[in-house]
């Protein structure tokens, strides 16, 4: 079998250049006495163990808690991390990867290969049950997809080390986007030996083995996580910033207050704030472009009857002013949704549908008559639900924006519900909900990462949406050379049976100190590393 090599960015010719690995520094840089980055977030981590974390908030920890075999650089490409470079077999079936040997454990040990094949057989067994296991089936992995089901052993998982410094995977099909979807948490390599000793203690401070810039030092439930420097890292020599803390803040105008007193470096900005924010601390106040989507979804297999009908979906959908959310509660650069796929996703063309041609008046006036065919409305029954999100100021702005739209358009009776994080991502998970906020930010920069979402087999289909046409257009899509008649294909058929309600695509809206330099703001993933950060004296 025969092989091509792969040479990211880092690697020409097989010879090893200076990439930006970490913090680049210019020359005559007065850096500031104390590297501590202070940043609020708003809930509690899902984990910090990289095969079990499933937020935002937690992965960017893991980032820098855990190094996976590429990381990203300020513009969203990869570059060596564990890996230096890798090769692809002619049938794009097997890709084998060459490990540095300078990576080490927190604790001393070297990384191999064997922790990378650890992790990813840990990802997809049963006995684990990764709420991202699925993420494995994605990356076309031999064998992922039954040891998930408990049809085979998790040995027969395609991954391979034979020797420290070298990985081997094998697909079970092409997969042209495989190499950037190594960068997600899931693909972190774990340590054996302390997750043996500790169980699923192993990621308290006093526990935990790491192999990224950083380790964890601290963590108060609910309060503040603390991560510092860790001088077994690879490439410790280039790091700048020495310590990082989390302040778990909820409230959003607290959060700013306490930005503006300089308790924070970084926070988001309240929901209609940006403008007046931006004028008034112009170096300050950022809208970023972020690989995101917010949408309600529909929960079609145990929820209220009425959402069997595609019918009361379309005219709920319908009836939402998107223009309205984005301008006037908003007000940070959103973009209104309606795909669910973001325009900036890359080799993305967002497709004609339907209704986002439509004027509002004319969707509403659709949605009231659909809402009449499905026997709802004056005439006939009342529609009621109840819509479930997480705790946060934004989230409760759209939400009652959303049911005084529909009230006030359809008479539709909205109850609401707030959870807490953690709580909140149970109940969705376990389907105990009507309807639900939902929202995704991109794993890779492919629109799969966004339509893979919604086919039958997907771990995040909180819906219970299942379409068979949609499952063989998006498996179709994984060795597909033109996806763009597949992708347009299925946002048409998502328009049509609407599943979820995309409601906006995302600009980050942050207030970020001009001390702190660093920050990747043309990553649309917006993948943040604290070892590319640094701080400058004021």
């Amino acid at each position: 079998m025969s092989y091509r090599s792969i040479l990211i960015p880092a690697l020409l010719s097989g010879t090893m250049l200076s990439p930006a690995f970490a913090a680049e520094v210019p020359a005559g840089t007065n850096l500031a006495a104390e590297q501590v980055f202070t940043y609020r977030v708003l809930d509690e981590f899902s984990s910090f163990d990289p095969q079990v974390v499933e937020d935002v908030l937690g992965s960017e920890v893991v980032r820098d808690l855990f190094e996976g075999l590429y990381n990203q650089d300020a513009d969203g490409n990869n570059v060596p991390g564990v890996a230096l470079s890798h090769t692809v077999s002619d049938d794009n079936m097997t890709y084998t990867f060459t490990l540095r040997d300078t990576a080490k454990w927190s604790d001393g040990n070297p990384v191999t290969a064997g922790d990378f094949v650890y992790a990813w057989q840990r990802a997809v067994t049963p006995e684990l049950a990764s709420p991202y296991a699925w993420y494995m089936e994605l990356m076309s992995i031999e064998n992922a997809s039954a040891i998930i089901a408990g049809e085979k052993p998790v040995t027969d998982l395609g991954v391979s080390a034979p020797d420290d410094h070298t990985l081997v995977v094998k697909l079970s099909q092409p997969l042209p986007y495989f190499a950037k979807m190594v960068t997600h948490a899931t693909t972190f390599p774990a340590p054996k030996w302390a997750i043996e000793a500790h169980g699923k203690e192993w990621t308290r401070p006093e526990n935990i083995v790491s192999n990224g810039a950083y380790k964890l030092t601290e963590h108060v439930l609910k309060e503040r996580s603390v991560r510092e420097r860790n001088p077994m890292y690879w490439d410790n020599d280039k790091t700048v910033i020495e310590k990082v803390v989390t302040l778990n803040i909820g409230d959003e105008a607290q959060a700013l207050t306490r930005y503006r007193a300089g308790e924070v470096e970084k926070t988001e900005i309240p929901s209609g704030q940006y403008p007046s924010l931006k004028e008034e601390l112009p170096d300050e106040a950022y809208a970023l472009p972020r690989l995101c989507n917010y949408y309600f979804t529909f929960n079609v297999q145990s929820g209220p009857e009425a959402f069997k009908d595609a019918r009361v979906r379309q005219a709920l959908s319908y009836a939402i002013d998107r223009n309205v959310i984005v301008d006037a509660v908003l007000q940070g650069g959103q973009f209104p949704a309606y795909t669910f796929t973001p325009g900036a996703t890359a080799n993305f063309e967002v497709p004609e549908v339907p209704y986002a041609t439509m004027s509002q008046a004319d969707r509403d006036a659709k949605a009231k008559e659909l809402l009449a065919e499905a026997g709802f409305g004056p005439d006939g029954e009342k529609l009621a639900f109840t819509y479930l999100y997480n705790t946060s100021d934004s989230h409760q702005q759209i939400a009652i924006i959303a049911t005084q739209m529909w009230k006030q358009k359809l008479g539709v009776e909205v109850t609401l519900e707030n959870q807490e994080w953690k709580v909140f991502l149970e109940t969705r998970g376990n389907q105990n909900f009507d309807m639900a906020r939902g929202a995704w930010c991109g794993d890779y920069n492919e629109a799969s990462t966004f339509l893979d979402l919604l086919t039958t087999p997907s771990g995040y289909n909180d819906g219970k949406y299942s379409n068979a046409r949609v499952d063989e257009l998006m498996t179709e899509a994984k060795s597909s050379q033109d996806t763009t008649p597949l992708y347009t294909e299925v946002e048409q058929i998502l328009a049509d049976e609407m599943p979820v309600v995309p409601v906006y695509h995302y600009s980050t809206n942050i207030m970020l100190k001009d001390t702190i330099k660093g920050w990747p703001i043309h990553n649309v993933e917006q993948n943040w590393y604290s070892k590319d950060l640094y701080k400058v004296a004021e």
